[in-house]
């Protein structure tokens, strides 16, 4: 049939259908690339934005099922290459592009991820120093998280046994690459901080490329790390790999070996330092005996007969007591007079009568008082009374008992006088003689002025 004779009419639904099977079965697998904006992130998990460029514009969609697979997030402005096949959208007449894969126009995907979570967990200060925890010196148990069958755990425990092989070390093996072994190394350091059974925790994995290490720079690992209560050491790839679970740790080592050695000092360097402070504790003592053996001699040639010295000691105190006898005589002479003075002085001047005048006064004032508060208490009652029944009438409980109500706003609370200040469908709280109710507005009938 053709279509474009005269006498054929086709529906919109029915042309758009047309051109819908032309587009698709022409313009499969494109690749595009624009300037991302307009970008969007509803709760079903697709990915809805535009791409453009100085002369046109090209909507695009990313269904929940790709989108999931991307490592970074869109944001406006970003330079994009995206894969997919055009179609048309029916309820709106639009062509777009529906996208199967995407990645930043100049840097890679992984690249662009890496910076994107770099610069969100340093905002939320899970970088800084403050969060982070000295490893101890001594630890008496490793705990250590890769790979068992890597080469990152043989130089470990290799190191180890070098330098302290009495340490007891304890594998979580894990894997360190491939789908869904950040979730296990992030399990991994809750267990073990839940098992609590190692002093320090040394993460990693020998070197590879970015793809290989990447299960370090998801952030489920960040945040287990900096959750931790175990100090943790980060050990991923070589010295020039630096991974996001390096700025979270409490200590990044560049290599696992290097982890190792960090970790505890060697047994030689312990004994040494053992030796060196056994020599140092030995010396300080013996100094020290020298100067109290000398001190003492000194003290023992100072020390006269304590005979001697008990005498003078004996013979001072009778001096002082005969002193002190014939000042307390004296002083007790002049106070016996001193007060024979003022008891005159008191007995002349005596506050008796004066005291029994304030009394009487002071009685008749507080008679005079309480009839005065008596009579003041009534008045205040009766006024109390009249204002209380004034009230009583214009109470608004007294409107509300019959039948009237009060509406506020559901989430503000503020009081509806108007209703023009109110939407269909929003939540009233009325205030009732009895009790609240909570309703919805259905209809408004609102009366102009």
């Amino acid at each position: 049939m053709d279509i474009f004779s005269e006498k054929t009419i086709l529906t919109v639904s029915r042309l758009t259908a047309l051109l819908r099977g032309v587009l698709e079965e022409n313009f499969e697998h494109l690749w595009v690339q624009g300037e991302v904006s307009n970008v969007s992130y509803p709760s079903s998990g697709h990915c809805y934005f535009t791409l453009k460029d100085s002369g046109a514009q090209l909507r695009c969609v990313m269904f929940k099922s790709a989108a999931k697979n991307l490592k970074f997030r869109l944001t406006d402005g970003m330079a994009l290459i995206a894969r997919g096949r055009i179609s048309v959208y029916d309820q709106r007449g639009e062509y777009q592009l529906m996208c199967e894969y995407a990645e930043p126009a100049g840097i890679g995907a992984l690249q662009t991820a890496f910076i994107q979570l770099k610069e969100k967990l340093s905002l939320e200060g899970l970088f800084a120093e403050t969060h982070k925890t000295c490893l101890p010196r001594f630890p008496r148990k490793v705990g250590v998280i890769t790979s068992p069958t890597g080469a990152a755990i043989h130089d470990i425990l290799n190191v180890l046994q070098r330098r302290f092989a009495s340490l007891e070390v304890l594998l979580y093996p894990v894997r360190v690459q491939g789908e869904g072994s950040a979730f296990e190394i992030a399990q991994a350091i809750d267990e073990m901080n839940r098992l609590a059974e190692v002093d320090v925790l040394i993460v990693g994995r020998g070197g590879g490329s970015l793809e290989d290490l990447w299960a370090f720079n998801e952030e489920v690992v960040a945040r287990a790390v900096f959750r931790s209560k175990i100090p943790i050491i980060s050990a991923v790839g070589h010295e020039t790999d630096w991974s996001i679970c390096d700025f979270v740790a409490d200590l990044r080592a560049p290599t696992p070996s290097a982890a190792a050695e960090i970790v505890i000092a060697s047994a030689d360097e312990l004994r040494s330092q053992l030796e060196a402070l056994a020599h140092r504790l030995k010396r300080s003592v013996k100094n020290l005996l020298f100067e109290h053996s000398s001190r003492l001699q000194g003290l023992r040639r100072s020390l006269h007969d304590p005979r001697t010295m008990l005498g003078h000691l004996s013979q001072r105190v009778d001096d002082l007591s005969v002193r002190l006898e014939t000042g307390l005589r004296v002083a007790a002479t002049l106070r016996r007079g001193h007060f024979e003075r003022l008891n005159d002085a008191l007995q002349h001047n005596n506050p008796q009568g004066g005291i029994d005048n304030h009394r009487q006064r002071l009685a008749l004032l507080a008679v005079r008082a309480e009839h005065s508060l008596t009579h003041h208490l009534e008045l205040c009652r009766q006024r109390f009374g009249d204002n209380a029944a004034r009230l009583d009438v214009l109470s608004p409980l007294k409107t509300l008992a019959r039948g009237y109500a009060i509406a506020s706003h559901g989430v503000t609370g503020k009081v509806v006088t108007d209703a023009a200040a109110v939407v269909v469908g929003e939540q009233l709280l009325l205030k009732l003689h009895r009790g609240r109710a909570r309703c919805r507005v259905e209809s408004l009938d609102i009366i102009t002025p």
